[in-house]
Formats: C-alpha cells, sequence, structure tokens
C-alpha cells in the first residue's frame, strides 16, 4: 500500500529554455513546485555535458526553492565543496562514482548540504545498504542517466517497492527520489512504488500548457492519487 508522506514534485532544469532559465524557475516555484533539481553531468560518467556551480549561483538569488543537486560525475568530491558554496542545500552522488562513499557523504555534510545517494537501474540496493541512516535521500534512477526525456525502465520500479519496504523499518527514513520517465502515463504506478519526490524535467517544461499549469496538474493528481489510496 502506497506511504501517506506528502509528495514532493522536482521540475528538473535539464528540460527547460536556458534562454529563459529565470523566468522558468519562477513560474514553477510560484505554480507550486517544492524543489529545483539540477543536473550535472561531466561527459565521462555519462554521455552529456550541462552546467557547473556558476548556473547554481546564478539560481540562488532567482528562487526560494530549495537546489538539489545531481552529481552524474566521475570523482565528484572535486566539486562538492564548490557547488555547496555556490548555493545547493543537497547534493547527490552515484553510488557507482564513490569508492570512498561513506567519505563522500562526510564530505557533503561538512561542506554544508544534505548527503544524498542514487543508483542506476543496474545497480542493487545492497550497495548502500552500511549509509541508509547517513543520507536524506536515495534516488532510484528509473532510465539510465546522461539524457532527458526517456521511457520510464518498468523493472527500476520493483527495486523502489523493495526500498520502500525497506525504509518503512527506519525510524526517520531519507526519502525516495525517482528521476526518469515520470509523467501523466507513470504517475500512478510511480506512487504507488512509494516514491516520494518526483524529479520531472520534459514533463514540466515541454508540456503544451507550459510548466506553470503543468506543475498544477501534477499536482492536482498527486494529491487525488495519494487521497484516494490513504
Amino acid at each position: 500500500m502506497p506511504h501517506t508522506r506528502a509528495v514532493r514534485i522536482a521540475p528538473s532544469i535539464l528540460s527547460a529554455d536556458f534562454a529563459r532559465l529565470g523566468e522558468q524557475v519562477r513560474a514553477v516555484e510560484e505554480a507550486g513546485a517544492d524543489v529545483l533539481h539540477v543536473d550535472v553531468m561531466d561527459g565521462h560518467f555519462v554521455p552529456n555535458l550541462t552546467v557547473g556551480p556558476l548556473v547554481v549561483r546564478a539560481l540562488r538569488p532567482v528562487t526560494a526553492l530549495p537546489l538539489h543537486v545531481h552529481l552524474m560525475m566521475e570523482k565528484p568530491e572535486s566539486l562538492i565543496d564548490a557547488f555547496a558554496e555556490a548555493g545547493a542545500e543537497q547534493i547527490t552522488v552515484h553510488v557507482e562514482t564513490c569508492p570512498h562513499l561513506h567519505r563522500t557523504l562526510q564530505q557533503i555534510r561538512e561542506a554544508g548540504a544534505q548527503p544524498a545517494v542514487v543508483l542506476n537501474p543496474a545497480t542493487p540496493l545492497s550497495t548502500l545498504e552500511e549509509v541508509l541512516d547517513q543520507v536524506a535521500l536515495i534516488l532510484v534512477m528509473t532510465v539510465n542517466p546522461g539524457f532527458g526525456g526517456q521511457t520510464l525502465i518498468p523493472s527500476a520500479l520493483d527495486k523502489v517497492r523493495r526500498l520502500r519496504a525497506l525504509l518503512d523499518k527506519m525510524e526517520n527514513p531519507p526519502h525516495i527520489e525517482v528521476d526518469g520517465g515520470v509523467n501523466w502515463d507513470t504517475l500512478e504506478e510511480v506512487l504507488a512504488a512509494g516514491a516520494d519526490v518526483l524529479v520531472m524535467g520534459s514533463a514540466i517544461f515541454d508540456a503544451d500548457e507550459g510548466p506553470a499549469e503543468a506543475v498544477r496538474s501534477y499536482r492536482r493528481a498527486i494529491d487525488a492519487f495519494m487521497r484516494r489510496t490513504d
């Protein structure tokens, strides 16, 4: 049965119009978004290149939304301090890039941000069992990282369900975030699996009705689903 925790909407600026980034960020904030998701890609760990700390620094005075930075990069420890200093409230690192994961999470905390961890579709839950009490959030990738607009991998939702069952045994469990292919076709199954933070890029920024109305529509649908399943 789905959990009853509040579900947060996290628009991903990867799909925003960068020529109008400030305007679009303000629009989704006013419409009720909860978090701003910033995808950082290095062209090595993933086959794409996106933004750095300067973009986070530019966004910080534009919005009051928490800035959650998702580091899809090799050697994330090299930029953790820079992103935290630029204004990132939460920094998420991939298990696959951190041979000393506990140390990296500690570095994020010492830099003044909330530590979070992410698993690729083929990475098992067992890789983070020893740090469940060290993180504010666990991000389950439901697509292979590197590009927006991909189709959700159905088997990834089984990982979300197993993670929800595991975390429900904890007194203060971290949030479960899902990133990849969350849209009208997949929304209810993602919620039913147990996710409580939804990263949405193209579903919001490419919506025909515009980003703000897309956020409002998804919020209404999420609230209705959660009431129906409580």
